[in-house]
C-alpha cells in the first residue's frame, strides 16, 4: 500500500463505520465519529508524516513468527500488513497533534478488542515504530503485563523479527530468567551518539518496581491485572517526556470490579462525551448488549460487530461453531462471550445479574431535594463492620410502585489508602462523588454514622425506623441514635429474616423499579454478592471473595427488611381496627 493511500484507509474506515457500510459495535461507531469529528477541531491537526512513517516501519520490517490466513497458508515469515482497523488506531494514536505546535495530542490508548484478532503483535510493532519515530529523545519501551510470559509475548515478537531481518546482532540482547531487554544505539555519521532504542519485558509488580522512565508502555491483558497500581506505575514513568503513549490492551473478563472494567467503563462514558479527556484514545470492540446486558450471541452480526478482524483472522464459520457450543454447553457460554465477543461477564459465583440492575436504575432520575420532598416513608438500615473497615447505612423507600436506595458509606482515613490499593476499591472516587465519609480517625467514627441519619432528616427524609444488629453496633451507636431520636430496631442477621429483603431489592432490579440514585459505590457492592438457596425460597449471602465489600447492599437489606415488616404490621393492624 502506497504511503500517501494511509490517512484514506482511516478515513474510509471510519466513514463506512459511521455509514453502515462496515458492520462495528457502538463503542467503536462512537471512536469514528470522535475521529471524524476530532479532524474538523480547529486546534487540532491530522499529520500525515509521523503515522505514515510508523506504518512503513510496521509493514516493511515486522513479520509474524506463528499462525495461519484464513484460508489455511502459513504467515510465518510474512510481513504484517495492517488491517483498516489497525491503521485507524496508528492514525488516531499517532496522527493528532495540537495545532501549531510538536506536542501529540492522545497520551493514552485501551484497545479492547476479542482474542485471535492480532493484537499481541500489532501493539508491539506500533510500540516500536513509535520508538523508531522518536529515537532521536532516547525511545524506551515497556511491556507489562500480570504475567512475565505474557509480557515476553509481545518482546519475543519483537526479538523474531529483528532476528529474521538479520539485525539482531546490532542490538544489545539480555533474554534470560533475569532480564528480557533489547538496546540499541544511533550514531551519527562523526560517530556521535544521536538517540537510542531501549526495550524491555516485565511483571507488572507495583511493589517491586520504581523509578522507571519511559515514553512507551504496553499493558497487555490488563483485565488480569488485580491493581491499578500495576498500571498506573508505568504510566506515571512518563511525565518527563511531552510525546509519550501508554497503551493498555485487553479482552474482556469476568471481574465487573477490576480496574480493566473501571477504564473500559471510563473510556466508554469519554467516546460519548460523558466526561471529556483529550488525552485519551479508545477503541472497544465488542458484541452489542440490550439494557439488561443480554447478547444475541448466536448472531453472525454480533460476531462481526465484536471481531474487527472478522473474515480476516476471524473465520465466520468457527465463530459460529464456537457461538452453537455456548448454546449447547452452558460452561462454554461464559468464555465465548468475553474472549470472542468482548462481553464482561459477572464472576462465576456472583448472584445479581448488574446489568439488570443499572438498567433499572437509569430509567429515573430523581435528586435528593426532590425525594426529600415527596412523601416517602424512609425506613434506615446500618451494616456496622469492624472499627477498621467498611461501615455502610442507607434508606430505604416507595414512590409510585418504584424502590429507591440512598446508599451511603463510612470508611477511617487510615486504612483508606492502603485497602483502596490492596483491595482495588475506588474509596477515594466514592468519597469525591458524595457516596462516602472518609472519617478522621483511626476507626470508624460512629458520630459520623449518627450525623448522616440526622443529617438526611433535616433535609426532610421523615425516617420511620432503622434496623441494626445489636451484636455489631457496639457500646456508641445504640445510644447515640437513641438520643438522636430515631425509632431504632434490632435486627439480627439471620438469612432467613434478611432473605425477605433480598429478594425484595431482587425483584425490584428484575422488573425495573429500583432506584439507586446511580451510585457506583452500590454497584459496585451488588456486583461481590454470592448466594446459596435454601428451603422455601430463603437465600443466604455473603461476598464472592474475601477481599470483596457488600456492605451497602447489605445495609440496603436492613433497611428494606424494616419497610416489608412495618408495612406488614401496618395491615394487620388495619384488618383488626379498620381504617381508623
Amino acid at each position: 500500500m502506497a504511503a500517501n493511500s494511509y490517512r484514506t484507509v482511516a478515513i474510509q474506515y471510519a466513514k463506512d463505520v459511521c455509514g453502515g457500510k462496515k458492520r462495528a459495535g457502538k463503542e467503536i461507531i462512537l471512536a469514528c465519529a470522535r475521529f471524524l469529528h476530532d479532524m474538523e477541531r480547529e486546534d487540532l491537526e491530522l499529520h500525515t508524516k509521523e503515522p505514515d512513517f510508523v506504518i512503513g516501519i510496521i509493514e516493511k520490517l515486522v513479520v509474524h513468527k506463528q499462525g495461519e490466513d484464513i484460508n489455511g497458508e502459513s504467515l510465518v515469515n510474512k510481513p504484517l500488513k495492517l488491517q483498516p482497523w489497525q491503521i485507524f488506531i496508528v492514525y488516531n494514536a499517532v496522527g493528532f497533534y495540537y495545532r501549531g505546535s510538536g506536542e501529540r495530542r492522545y497520551k493514552e490508548a485501551f484497545i479492547m478488542v476479542p482474542r485471535k484478532s492480532g493484537k499481541t503483535l500489532f501493539v508491539a510493532a506500533l510500540a516500536f515504530g513509535l520508538a523508531m519515530l522518536q529515537r532521536k529523545s532516547g525511545a524506551k519501551i515497556y511491556i507489562v503485563a500480570a504475567a512475565l510470559k505474557q509480557a515476553c509475548e509481545a518482546f519475543q515478537d519483537i526479538v523474531y523479527t529483528l532476528q529474521y531481518r538479520g539485525i539482531i546482532e546490532d542490538f544489545r540482547k539480555r533474554d534470560n530468567n533475569n532480564e528480557h531487554s533489547l538496546r540499541y544505539e544511533f550514531y551519527d555519521d562523526d560517530g556521535a551518539p544521536c538517540g537510542s532504542i531501549d526495550i524491555e519485558a516485565l511483571a507488572a509488580n507495583p511493589d517491586a518496581q520504581d523509578s522507571f522512565n519511559c515514553n512507551i508502555a504496553i499493558a497487555d491483558e490488563i483485565h488480569a491485572f488485580k491493581k491499578a497500581a500495576q498500571y498506573n506505575r508505568f504510566k506515571e514513568a512518563m511525565k518527563a517526556y511531552t510525546n509519550k503513549l501508554m497503551i493498555g490492551i485487553t479482552t474482556a473478563g469476568d471481574n465487573v470490579n477490576s480496574f480493566c472494567y473501571r477504564r473500559m467503563e471510563y473510556g466508554i462514558k469519554v467516546l460519548n462525551g460523558i466526561v471529556k479527556d483529550d488525552s485519551l484514545f479508545c477503541f472497544i470492540s465488542r458484541a452489542d448488549q440490550s439494557e439488561s446486558g443480554d447478547v444475541d450471541y448466536l448472531s453472525p452480526e454480533q460476531h462481526e460487530k465484536a471481531n474487527p478482524s472478522y473474515g480476516v483472522t476471524i473465520r465466520p464459520e468457527d465463530m459460529r461453531k464456537e457461538a452453537l457450543q455456548a448454546q449447547n454447553d452452558p460452561q462454554q457460554r461464559k468464555d465465548f462471550l468475553s474472549r470472542s465477543l468482548n462481553i464482561y461477564t459477572a464472576a462465576v459465583k456472583a448472584w445479581f445479574n448488574i446489568d439488570e440492575f443499572k438498567a433499572s436504575d437509569a430509567k429515573y432520575n430523581w435528586t435528593l431535594e426532590e425525594l426529600a420532598r415527596l412523601p416517602i416513608k424512609w425506613y434506615g438500615g446500618a451494616d456496622l463492620s469492624r472499627m477498621y473497615d467498611l461501615t455502610a447505612v442507607a434508606l430505604y423507600g416507595q414512590y409510585k410502585g418504584v424502590d429507591i436506595i440512598i446508599p451511603h458509606g463510612f470508611f477511617p482515613v487510615a486504612q483508606a489508602a492502603q485497602k483502596a490499593d490492596e483491595d482495588n476499591i475506588p474509596l477515594f472516587g466514592w468519597e469525591e462523588d458524595g457516596w462516602l465519609t472518609i472519617c478522621n480517625n483511626p476507626t470508624v467514627n460512629i458520630s459520623d454514622v449518627v450525623k448522616w441519619f440526622t443529617g438526611m432528616r433535616e433535609k426532610g427524609f421523615k425516617i420511620r425506623q432503622v434496623g441494626h444488629d445489636r451484636k455489631f453496633a457496639g457500646e456508641e451507636y445504640f445510644p447515640a441514635m437513641k438520643k438522636a431520636g430515631f425509632n431504632i430496631i434490632d435486627q439480627p442477621q439471620y438469612y432467613y429474616l434478611k432473605s425477605q429483603g433480598f429478594r425484595h431489592i431482587e425483584k425490584a432490579a428484575k422488573d425495573g423499579l429500583l432506584y439507586y440514585l446511580h451510585s457506583e459505590a452500590y454497584e459496585y457492592c451488588v456486583a461481590n454478592v454470592h448466594a446459596v438457596e435454601k428451603t422455601d425460597d430463603a437465600v443466604q449471602y455473603d461476598k464472592v471473595l474475601p477481599d470483596l465489600r457488600i456492605d451497602l447492599f447489605d445495609a440496603s437489606v436492613f433497611a428494606c427488611v424494616r419497610m416489608a415488616e412495618d408495612m406488614e404490621h401496618a395491615k394487620k393492624a388495619k384488618s383488626w381496627f379498620g381504617e381508623n
